[in-house]
């Protein structure tokens, strides 16, 4: 697919569900930059770490819920195309959130769906997972034609809506609008686990537990590798797909390339991701775990936490909750292999990575390496715990020692000619050796 650089976009309206998000922020700044008429975007939040730049360069803010078919509707009318990112449960105490997770994921999807449908927005781009079709079975170089992982088999609700929520999306293209009687054309990015400066998901969590010492153990094998995506490859991609959901296009007319399919994407570069974190972590002067644990052992510690937290249900929203440690979808992310090719997405929308996983990781040291410097950086809970303990040994020892020194002192009044005798015998024996000298001096 050959298209100019702004194919769709320009004197468009557009609307990005989570648009304050990490990913939508920059998707919006994009639409902007290629010359969009009008970028909405709608999300629960009011403000975020991007709020001020989209604001400055002209993107509407429309807050509510994607749960609430009115608020969808209100954001969405007059729209041409959507691009749905919105969604739940992704990560952290929000897994455990099963309620919220399918009311933001399946409810919310089919609000986007419905809006489309009545309004007659044209196109809409689904934000999925890997999700979709991994469940902790080992995957090498897949491909769209892998089946659906079961629904009832998903260890976390997130794959599970997310899944639900794509074969929706998908199964609604070509549905006839109600206002001008064309068709609705939908497709769905599967984007690897995604990086670069102000990622707000996945990089913050592991700093923070780097940072704390709180990092003991690799999980898996060091053959394990995954995928990951630069924020710049993704938006490219997500570009493209709304660019293949064009239905005027010489050749495809009536027949979008795009329409109604699925599409890998990733920088393309399997990696471990321990290996993949280390020039961060090392860059930051934070330590990498040395020790390792099978994913059977740290299924039975995320699984522990799992459960610990379910009795937590009614506390999870609260800030002073922290984040589990670890959580079993989490184990199978970083502990077994998957990885898939983006030939599709190659062949079909002409996306070709623009940043290598070195220039992106470059971007994003430099990013973390700058936040440090603004903030207060203290030393890891396990060196502070280190430093106490050996502080208390020498207060111990220096304590023990001058009872040592009180007793000769004391014996070479009381008892001159073992005066000796009292000092190592306090030494050994401490409190009990000088509580039974005291009492003689007594008498």
């Amino acid at each position: 697919m050959h298209l100019s650089e702004n194919e769709g976009i320009e004197g468009g309206t557009f609307v990005v569900t989570g648009g304050l998000g990490f990913v939508g922020a920059a998707l919006c700044k994009e639409l902007v930059r290629r010359g969009a008429r009008e970028v909405r975007s709608l999300d629960l939040r009011s403000t975020s770490p991007w709020s001020h730049d989209l604001l400055s360069i002209g993107v509407r803010f429309f807050q509510g819920d994607i749960s609430r078919r009115a608020d969808v509707e209100k954001a969405l009318r007059g729209a041409d195309c959507v691009f749905h990112l919105a969604s739940y449960g992704m990560s952290g105490k929000e897994m455990l959130q099963f309620g919220r997770v399918d009311e933001v994921n399946i409810n919310g999807t089919c609000h986007v769906l419905e809006a489309c449908l009545e309004i007659g927005v044209g196109r809409l781009i689904y934000v999925s997972t890997y999700n979709v079709v991994f469940g902790g079975k080992e995957i090498v170089n897949g491909n769209e034609s892998l089946p659906y992982f079961p629904i009832d088999d998903h260890v976390d609700p997130y794959g599970h809506s997310k899944s639900i929520a794509e074969q929706l999306v998908l199964k609604s293209n070509g549905r006839p609008l109600k206002k001008n009687g064309k068709r609705l054309y939908t497709c769905a990015v599967r984007p690897a686990a995604i990086y670069g400066p102000g990622e707000e998901r996945h990089l913050p969590r592991i700093v923070s537990l780097a940072k704390l010492g709180l990092l003991p153990f690799k999980v898996g094998e060091p053959r394990v590798k995954t995928d990951w995506i630069y924020i710049d490859n993704l938006i490219l991609a997500i570009i493209l797909a709304s660019m293949g959901l064009l239905d005027d296009i010489p050749g495809h007319e009536g027949h979008p390339v795009a329409a109604g399919q699925p599409y890998f994407v990733s920088d393309g570069l399997p990696v471990n991701s321990f290996e993949f974190l280390q020039p961060l972590l090392r860059s930051l002067d934070y330590d990498m775990p040395k020790s390792s644990l099978s994913v059977q052992r740290a299924l039975f510690l995320a699984r522990v936490f799992w459960a610990l937290y379910t009795m937590l249900y009614p506390w999870l929203n609260r800030k002073w909750l922290p984040h589990p440690f670890i959580l079993p979808a989490e184990v199978y992310k970083v502990g077994v292999t998957h990885y898939f090719s983006f030939l599709k997405a190659k062949e079909e929308l002409g996306y070709v990575p623009m940043v290598t996983p070195r220039e992106g990781m470059a971007a994003t040291i430099s990013y973390w390496q700058d936040r440090q410097r603004k903030s207060l950086d203290g030393p890891t809970i396990y060196a502070w715990s280190m430093w106490m303990t050996r502080f208390v040994c020498i207060l111990a020892v220096a304590a023990h020692l001058g009872e040592g020194i009180y007793a000769w002192k004391l014996a070479r009044r009381v008892d001159p000619a073992n005066s000796k005798g009292w000092f190592w015998q306090t030494i050994v024996l401490g409190i009990f050796s000088l509580r039974l000298l005291l009492k003689r001096a007594k008498k």
